[in-house]
């Protein structure tokens, strides 16, 4: 077998496919956010604007979190030491566990290394803990639950993305003895779109079945104190299991699930992604903890971050710019060529010091693939300037269509 040669062969199809992803070297400068250096291939270097970053709200470089941080390292140094059951719990990971829990209100919540994690480790573990478990899924959940649901060996059912009717059938034509569970999120970061979480709770009620919603695109960002959609419509009593990150709104990295006691105590003990995994370093898990208390108290973040948002989709639509929008802070731009794409993204960056990444399959169906931008409360009026005005040439140069699609 020459095993050179299949990894020539895998690679060059990404290549011709135009999907082959390459890493932007960025340089972010502490206090400068959105602003960065980008690290030519050359060796030279250039400034750029960042736009497809999820420090959606800046808490990355915030006074609040980069103390909390500095302070952890002082009093207990870098690593956390071990697991969670050897020496990795600190006073840090417990003030963030009660931090997170508060935040969601319920009883717990139980830190992983990310959200990735946290959803494959608990939709994983979840059917040891129920034998039969049925899990039905939105065909648009991300690759993380996918991977639980696929790997914990129970029964799945994917119903079609928000469709409550199909997903409704699904659960109609099941045991109605067998224990079950509706995973879905709140925000789908590639459209930007909403989950209908009161109508699955409905039908969760109404089949008996646990209610599981990945918040990751929300938490911070919606909701009074910051927790997320269920937060923000008043439904998060209504869901069994809340997952959400650190590293996005929050700013820091890591996940984590907020339950009930017994829920997470059970996942706590019979996950192999938790019980077998090095945690978080306290002064990351500080950081988010500070994050996290922060957004609490402090809602104007979040009404700056709406407000860019909507200022940018609104004048991207001026332009006749194929945009699609759900209402949420995400800005998918279609593009519908990988090649196209890629292009695009490359003269962003060359010409314009603007950098966003190209969205391409498998993240998104061919013929969809985007760029994907990101506003934040610090992309102000020079940057989105800057943004608009090059889209419009580049759209323009490029001879691409301008048509609104429907939100």
């Amino acid at each position: 077998m020459n095993y050179d040669a299949k990894l020539d062969a895998a690679i060059s199809r990404l290549h011709e496919e135009g999907r082959y992803r390459t890493f932007i070297d960025i340089a972010r400068q502490n206090g400068q956010f959105p602003h960065a250096v980008w690290n030519r291939p050359d060796g030279t270097q250039a400034p750029v604007t960042v736009w497809c970053g999820n420090d959606y709200l800046g808490m990355g470089q915030h006074p609040v979190v980069l103390e909390a941080m500095h302070e952890a390292v002082d009093a207990v140094g870098a690593g956390s030491g071990g697991t969670r059951n050897i020496s990795g719990t600190t006073i840090y990971h417990n003030q963030l566990e009660a931090e997170l829990a508060d935040l969601h209100g319920k009883e717990a919540a139980l830190l992983f290394t990310s959200a990735y994690i946290a959803n494959d480790a608990t939709l994983s573990t979840l059917p040891k803990l129920f034998p039969g478990l049925i899990i039905y899924s939105d065909a648009l959940n991300h690759a993380s639950m996918i991977e639980g649901v696929r790997r914990n060996g129970g029964q799945k059912r994917i119903f079609k993305h928000n469709d409550m009717a199909h997903l409704r059938e699904l659960l109609e034509a099941d045991d109605p003895a067998a224990p079950k569970l509706i995973a879905f999120e709140s925000v789908y970061s590639m459209d930007g779109d909403f989950g209908p979480i009161a109508e699955i709770c409905d039908l969760a009620d109404e089949f008996g079945a646990l209610t599981y919603i990945d918040e990751v695109h929300a938490v911070g960002m919606y909701g009074a104190r910051g927790a997320g959609i269920a937060e923000r419509d008043g439904l998060m009593h209504r869901i069994d299991i809340i997952n959400g990150t650190l590293a996005k709104a929050y700013g820091v990295m890591g996940g984590y699930i907020a339950t009930s006691a017994k829920m997470a105590d059970a996942v706590r003990s019979y996950a192999p992604g938790f019980i077998f995994t090095t945690s978080l370093p306290p002064a990351v898990a500080a950081g988010a903890a500070a994050s996290v208390a922060f957004l609490k108290s402090d809602s104007s973040l979040r009404a700056q971050h709406q407000t860019q948002a909507s200022i940018l989709k609104l004048r991207l639509k001026g332009l006749g710019l194929p945009i699609i929008d759900h209402g949420s802070h995400i800005v998918p731009l279609i593009v519908g060529d990988p090649i196209h794409t890629k292009k695009l993204s490359d003269m962003l960056l060359e010409d314009h010091g603007i950098y966003v990444q190209p969205i391409n399959f498998p993240t998104v169906p061919r013929g969809t693939e985007r760029l994907r931008f990101t506003p934040s409360p610090v992309h102000g009026p020079r940057e989105i300037d800057a943004l608009v005005h090059a889209l419009d040439a580049l759209w323009s140069h490029c001879a691409l269509n301008r048509a609104e699609l429907a939100g």
